[in-house]
């Protein structure tokens, strides 16, 4: 399906249950007794709900190619199972380190790598995401637990073995170099590098070497070492990778690149119907090919009504025998507000998006993908319950479809991990959403009430 970046959409009808696809896939959500059950033993929970709604934590979508699409037998993680899994944080070991992208010493065409190909892709006044904000936000998530930059500076420059001969007259530049070396003020480690198959950038760095290199330095008082990168990443046979964890070894790695924003026409990745509105019942009914042609015509005429409210869709159902919620749902909340940020106001192609907003989007996108990583340090394996954080991704397109938040089976094994209290801890998400107005990381801080015992 053609990517709708800049097709307006009213998201009139939220579908909360997984799509039509998912049973073809062979992907079966749990009952509500499952459901029940599993939260039973999630006594960290802390909640004054014994099951949620749908129009709170919604069921993953489970879309063509999706990962539950492509894995619908991933096994599941319920508490009981968690708790005997999981690494206890501990007096010597409770700091969650975030190092921030390394520089550039002495080989600066390093840097170069960093920049997409193509000019369009690399408009110059949309900032990357900081280190500082990205910590912010990690100790919002897992509060409770102290999150702090590496004291380590880290650097990348050319490897040892790699020749410094002077170049030959007629060469115009100097051969790209298949390793350079990820330094510290001690020791340097070699990291493979390769042409970008998808030639968006020029060359890619290993992510297995890189995880090798932030087992090497994990601080003594480590729980767990999230290392950022702005360079693209390969793995094995993958085009190119966003991120990695080695959860038994506690560390993380995360690329920024593929999250650039100037990519998305390019990679075919929606921001129209990214997290929350991919729940738009037509949205879903065009990537499962079942959208009628009459649908079709009028998705094409229809105009986007400002202020319009969405009706809620609770299950898979004939038009007509939809159910709609008694009261605004959390989802609902979300998909008004996605709607309402500037960056998706597209319906004028005379106003672009703010360099702001942007900049929001790519800080949203890197923190939903390094909070799902060090998840993996804590133990948490993929979710198949619910939409949430935890969810697996089979690509860049899925990526952005998963919401920032934890489930409830994930959410408590988090509280019980960290010992932090549930409304504490929404209370500094909010806090953090309160200084990032433009972006939408986590909607629970506008409808705590439904939340919050």
């Amino acid at each position: 399906m053609s990517s709708s970046l800049h097709v307006p959409c009213a998201h009139r009808t939220l579908l909360l249950e997984p799509s039509a696809h998912a049973t073809t896939a062979g992907y079966y959500p749990p009952t509500a007794g499952q459901l029940a059950a599993v939260l039973s033993t999630a006594k960290g929970s802390q909640s004054k709900k014994d099951v949620y709604g749908a129009g709170t934590f919604p069921a993953p979508l489970v879309l063509p190619n999706d990962e539950l699409a492509l894995d619908p037998e991933c096994p599941e993680q319920d508490m009981k199972e968690w708790l005997g899994e999981r690494k206890q944080i501990s007096g010597k070991r409770k700091v969650i380190y975030v190092a921030a992208p390394p520089a550039v010493n002495d080989a600066s065409f390093i840097s170069n790598w960093v920049t997409p190909c193509s000019r369009s892709n690399n408009p110059p006044s949309t900032p990357s995401p900081t280190t500082p904000d990205i910590t912010a936000y990690l100790s919002a998530f897992y509060h409770g637990v102290p999150v702090r930059p590496l004291p380590i500076p880290l650097s990348f420059a050319l490897w040892d073995t790699e020749s410094k001969a002077p170049l030959p007259k007629r060469s115009r530049s100097r051969p790209k170099p298949t390793y350079i070396a990820l330094c510290t003020d001690r020791d340097a480690t070699r990291i493979r590098t390769r042409p970008d198959p998808t030639r968006t950038f020029l060359r890619q760095l290993c992510l297995d070497d890189l995880l090798d290199c932030a087992i090497a330095i994990l601080p003594a008082d480590a729980y767990a070492l999230l290392l950022l990168v702005q360079h693209d990443l390969f793995e094995d046979a993958d085009d190119f990778a966003c991120g990695r964890a080695y959860g038994g070894s506690r560390v993380a790695v995360v690329s920024m690149a593929r999250y650039r924003p100037a990519l998305d026409a390019q990679q075919g990745v929606e921001r129209v119907h990214a997290w929350p509105a991919c729940h738009c019942r037509a949205y879903v009914g065009a990537c499962c090919g079942h959208e009628t042609r009459t649908e079709k015509r009028d998705a094409k005429r229809r105009k986007v009504e400002k202020g319009a409210e969405p009706e809620v869709v609770w299950q898979e159902v004939s038009p007509g025998t939809a159910q709609p919620a008694a009261a605004e749902c959390p989802l609902e909340l979300a998909v008004r507000a996605h709607a309402a940020l500037p960056l998706l106001d597209t319906s004028s192609s005379s106003v672009p998006a703010s360099p702001g907003a942007l900049s929001a989007l790519w800080l949203t996108r890197v923190c939903r993908t390094a909070s799902h990583e060090l998840g993996h340090c804590f133990g948490i394996e993929h979710c198949v319950y619910y939409a949430c954080v935890m969810q697996g991704t089979a690509s860049i397109g899925e990526d952005v479809r998963q919401p920032p938040y934890l489930c409830p089976v994930d959410l408590a094994k988090v509280l019980v991990a960290s010992g932090a209290r549930v409304k504490e801890r929404y209370k500094a998400l909010l806090g953090f959403n309160k200084k990032h107005k433009e972006s939408l990381i986590d909607f629970y801080g506008q409808c705590s009430e439904e939340i919050l015992p």
